[in-house]
């Protein structure tokens, strides 16, 4: 039997969920965080695979601008939900509906497509390179101290309920927007996101909370989190669990981590998902204490290769002819002359003989400046066909601000 692709309608919702539900194992996410998706979705960017009558796949986007080095907000495509029934395994279900999707992005006018990819290896083949890490801690907050830059008294801290500080805050992270490659400018809505606390997913850690660093009156950063009681013979040893944390300047961000560590009754600050780049790295007076640890989080698709490579800056001045190979996006093979530096960019096809030679998959991997070409070169996924090419394309590439999806979609 076929499988027939549509766009998903509003009255099949239900069942498409149940499917990620069960392809995610099986246990329904709470009440509020379905609703919350639900009003998120853009039905019009779903697809739902039919057998018959049954829903047997799912895929979806959400329309976003992505800021890239430069600063620039790029149209992305958000890639999400996406889902096969493990009894429809093996019929090209998924190639389908990625085959369909992409097709659409392009059409759409969005030269880039985003994910976080709940199994890596899955997307790889269709052309998503990983192009932006995490860092996570969990930190020894009674053992390490923290080193605090001029001014971290200034800013004056207040408790804050979180619905009622949610505009200013997003104010504030619209500010931040700009600065970070892979920071997602969020449209009306998505500000919900970060106030999303199911008493179900918890685990005995208390409502979520807010803290606001302001001076003179103007907020400065502000910090979400959750205190997880636990005690022992020995005492009190709670766990602190970062949620998030926005500061325009070092004082206020010094200030807020502060406030986290010296919280009483607990001695563990658990942080989830920071920038490999924060200054919290640089602060700790025992790294070795603070449990570090990256993992890949962003996964990115270059959709439209010219677009893409012209909408972004580059650290140094560079001209290069790139040699790419896209099986599953074919417009994008071919030879592609880059000609750009701090100010902008311009990419067309050429006829010129190639420098260097990589597949869709790297170049994406490459773009927000995480991963250096010249790793990527040492991995044999990007060769130098012109001596002495790689390292300057390479230090092109690259960004001072190291790139950071802030939440997941």
């Amino acid at each position: 039997m076929s499988i027939d692709l549509r766009v998903l309608r509003e009255a099949d919702f239900d069942s498409w969920y149940a499917l990620l539900d069960r392809a995610f194992g099986g246990v329904p996410e709470p009440a509020e965080e379905r609703a919350l998706w639900k009003g998120l979705i853009e039905y019009e960017r779903s697809l739902a695979a039919w057998d018959e009558k049954e829903i047997v796949g799912s895929a979806g986007a959400f329309s976003f601008r992505m800021t890239v080095p430069g600063g620039a907000r790029v149209p992305t495509a958000g890639v999400t939900m996406v889902s096969v029934a493990a009894t429809h395994r093996r019929r090209g279900v998924l190639r389908s509906m990625m085959r369909r999707q992409l097709d659409d992005i392009r059409a759409l006018g969005e030269p880039l497509a985003a994910l976080v990819a709940s199994e890596p290896d899955i997307y790889g083949r269709f052309g998503y390179g990983s192009a932006g890490r995490a860092l996570a801690a969990e930190i020894d907050t009674a053992r390490v101290r923290l080193r605090m830059p001029p001014g971290a008294d200034e800013p004056r801290l207040s408790f804050a309920d979180p619905r009622t500080s949610l505009t200013r805050c997003e104010d504030l992270y619209s500010r931040l927007v700009g600065g970070r490659p892979g920071l997602l400018a969020r449209a009306p809505g998505w500000e919900e996101l970060g106030l999303l606390d199911p008493e179900s997913e918890r685990g005995g850690a208390s409502p979520l909370q807010c803290v606001l660093a302001e001076r003179e009156g103007e907020l400065a950063g502000y910090a979400r989190y959750s205190v997880k009681p636990e005690w022992d013979a020995a005492g009190p040893k709670g766990v602190v669990r970062l949620r998030s944390l926005e500061a325009l300047d070092p004082a206020a961000h010094a200030a807020l981590w502060r406030f986290l560590f010296d919280l009483d009754l607990t001695s563990t600050l658990s942080v989830h998902s920071r920038p490999l780049d924060d200054p919290l790295t640089h602060l700790v007076s025992d790294p070795r204490r603070c449990g570090l640890r990256t993992r890949d989080v962003l996964y990115l698709r270059i959709v439209d290769l010219p677009a893409a490579l012209a909408a972004r800056t580059y650290q140094v001045p560079l001209d290069t002819v790139l040699e790419v190979e896209d099986a599953f996006c074919p417009w994008n093979t071919g030879r592609w002359r880059l000609r750009g530096d701090s100010g902008g960019a311009v990419c067309e096809r050429t006829e010129d003989e190639p420098r260097l030679a990589l597949t869709a998959r790297e170049l994406g991997a490459a773009y927000l400046g995480e991963g250096p070409l010249t790793a990527l070169a040492a991995a044999g996924l990007v060769r130098e066909l012109v001596p002495g090419s790689l390292a300057p394309v390479s230090l092109a590439f690259g960004s001072q601000t190291a790139p950071w999806l802030p939440h997941g979609f």
